[in-house]
């Protein structure tokens, strides 16, 4: 019985142990069912912080508060605590709000970004006819220094962070650049998966500016000085990214070619039966390398 009792508590103390262990996972994604239609992203981005939590990971999951989620349906509630700042683009101030709402069967909470100025329309980056927004470059500032500021107030310090969706590719040059010295981020690596999810036309000539005016140097964004396409927003990430994972089975050759040329760790395509695993283990070659 004694033994029994010792046994009990070795096996709680060593469950504790691995729970207090347990690596924190950042997904900031672009969008994720259900509250958005299905897509092949937003599939990705329900599943797969879903799997890695049940793989012994801490998640959070954060993605912008479009006009088209619901928050009667989704059961979307304003997390006081975290809201009330304002953050500064392009010299205008904008109230960064917080929502958060459950997928009860997936016990995963997912966080997201409001302004009324960025993200109360409807559209995720296009209107109804397909007319990309004409400001979705400070979309993309806002939506990413959103998440980075709300980490550091939730006091959650990440582990690794996975970016998924262009809205989400200047993470990794404002995680390096920006947010490098910060206690709260500074030890994070970073993840980008490429997908073959491009824009039609080029975000505004302006960005470059509108991000450098956060810190940067000219060296810093340099690929997306003369033109920020879709490729060469796509490779700026890549560039500051600690790994890169393949979404698609392809992906634009070009970026391909500078992955390479990049020696990035890489987790090439995978099918259906093999990401859940192939994510997890890439994560951990990132989060426990060998000496």
């Amino acid at each position: 019985m004694e033994s029994d009792f010792f046994q009990y508590l070795c096996g709680d103390f060593k469950r504790k142990s691995m729970a207090a262990a347990a690596k924190r996972i950042l997904f900031i994604v672009q969008e994720i069912i259900p509250y958005l239609p299905e897509t092949y992203v937003a599939r990705i981005c329900r599943d797969l912080p879903h799997g890695i939590q049940d793989r012994g990971k801490e998640i959070r999951t954060f993605m912008p508060r479009y006009g088209s989620v619901s928050e009667r349906r989704n059961q979307l509630h304003e997390v006081i605590r975290l809201s009330g700042m304002n953050l500064i683009i392009n010299d205008t101030d904008h109230p960064l709000i917080i929502k958060v709402a459950s997928i009860q069967s997936a016990r995963m909470q997912v966080y997201f970004i409001d302004n009324d100025d960025y993200f109360s329309r409807k559209g995720i980056v296009a209107d109804d006819d397909g007319t990309e927004f004409t400001d979705n470059d400070e979309r993309a500032i806002f939506y990413v220094r959103g998440v980075l500021e709300t980490v550091k107030k939730l006091r959650w310090m990440p582990d690794l962070i996975h970016c998924h969706g262009w809205l989400s590719a200047l993470t990794p040059v404002y995680l390096k650049r920006r947010y490098g010295d910060d206690p709260a981020l500074s030890r994070a690596k970073i993840v980008y998966t490429v997908y073959d999810d491009p824009f039609t036309n080029t975000l505004s000539k302006d960005l470059y500016a509108k991000v450098r005016h956060d810190g940067m140097s000219d060296r810093d964004l340099q690929l997306i000085k003369p033109a920020a396409d879709h490729e060469a927003l796509t490779c700026l990430a890549v560039k500051y990214a600690d790994g890169v994972i393949q979404g698609n089975p392809t992906i634009n050759p070009n970026v391909a070619e500078f992955i390479e040329r990049e020696n990035k760790l890489f987790l090439p395509f995978q099918e259906k039966d093999t990401y859940m695993d192939a994510h997890n283990e890439f994560y951990d070659k990132l989060l426990y390398p060998k000496k």
